[in-house]
């Protein structure tokens, strides 16, 4: 009996001990992953995924600031929040070697600006951030950024923009042409003239609302990302998505590995994991973006490589979100918290 008591003892410690170790702890965009892929994941793996979400890359930095660094062990930034996690010393790193799949990374998103060679990140998604129309409430002209910052009267106090600092006002930057990072006194004046004059003809600030507003037809124009427009013109063939000619955004998602990951183990599993061509066709298929992962366009649906929002112009605008320094940084939280109240 009692070598039987020890036995079943012994048995209940070592599942423990296997429970703990069988973790991961990730912290995502919301309706950014199928349930479908975190199930195969454990089925191979037998670690279990346990996903919390965010609703921007703001967000995603406040939160860890505020205490959940050291709580989660991958997160998903996108490229110039990976900079800046970076800078703030929220990354770890690993070798090539840890990740068997590494060399599947298709090489444009290898040596990134935002984390040179990768030592830090793998890629996820990649996309574009613009606007869309309801084309049954506006049949104008949509090529330009004046449908979000000079509207016309049918769309006036019916936009929605993305609570996203880094992607509203790099998209009003390209409206006025001058740089991301400016700290020209002149071209910040105008920058907080535009969106604060603008701000009337904006009946919200939403980026988890942003494919639904437009589906609903509560809202009849409004920054989005092309993924979400995707999906959103599935449900609502209406809606049309642009690409103006002052320019666009250009973004990649990535999995980062956070400092202090307290299952560091199954976050290099789990990059690995995504950087199978398989899984990462079957990431696109659900969330409509394009992967980043040689061979994964094969297992990609051809309707999604031939939608309108994965493919931007060949001669279109597209840039990247830049990382300003602190001193140009400081200037634009300023024009954003002025903008927000």
């Amino acid at each position: 009996m009692r070598t039987l008591l020890a036995t079943t003892v012994l048995s209940a410690l070592i599942a423990t001990s296997a429970q703990a170790q069988e973790e991961l702890k990730l912290y995502n965009w919301f309706e950014y992953m199928p349930a479908e892929l975190l199930d195969k994941f454990t089925s191979e793996t037998g670690i279990k995924v346990v996903m919390d979400t965010h609703d921007g890359n703001e967000a995603l930095l406040a939160a860890l600031k505020a205490g959940k660094l050291g709580r989660y062990d991958l997160a998903v930034p996108s490229d110039y929040m990976v900079a800046i996690l970076g800078h703030e010393g929220m990354l770890d790193t690993f070798t090539a070697d840890e990740i068997p799949n590494f060399g599947n990374i298709e090489p444009k998103w290898l040596d990134v600006p935002f984390d040179p060679g990768r030592h830090s990140s793998v890629p996820y998604q990649w996309g574009t951030t613009s606007f869309m129309v309801n084309r049954k409430l506006y049949d104008g002209p949509i090529d330009t950024t004046d449908i979000i910052f000079n509207p016309p009267e049918t769309l006036k106090g019916k936009i929605n923009v993305l609570d996203s600092s880094g992607e509203t006002l790099a998209l009003a930057s390209l409206h006025l042409g001058i740089p991301q990072c400016s700290t020209d006194r002149e071209q910040l004046k105008a920058l907080n003239a535009l969106v604060l004059g603008a701000k009337p003809d904006w009946a919200s600030f939403g980026s988890d609302v942003a494919k639904d507003v437009l589906v609903s037809g509560d809202a009849a124009a409004g920054m989005i990302w092309s993924g979400f427009g995707a999906k959103a013109r599935a449900e609502n063939p209406d809606l049309e998505y642009a690409y103006p000619r002052q320019g666009y955004i250009v973004w990649m998602d990535n999995l980062v590995l956070l400092k202090d990951a307290p299952n560091r183990k199954a976050a290099l599993a789990f990059m690995n994991f995504m950087l199978e061509p398989e899984n990462a066709g079957a990431l696109s298929n659900y969330a409509r973006y394009a992967p980043g992962v040689t061979g994964a366009e094969a297992f990609v649906d051809a309707d999604l490589m031939a939608a309108p929002e994965t493919n931007p112009p060949a001669d279109g605008n597209g840039v990247f979100v830049e990382t300003c320094p602190q001193d140009s940084q400081v200037l634009y939280d300023a024009i954003w918290t002025n903008l927000k109240k």
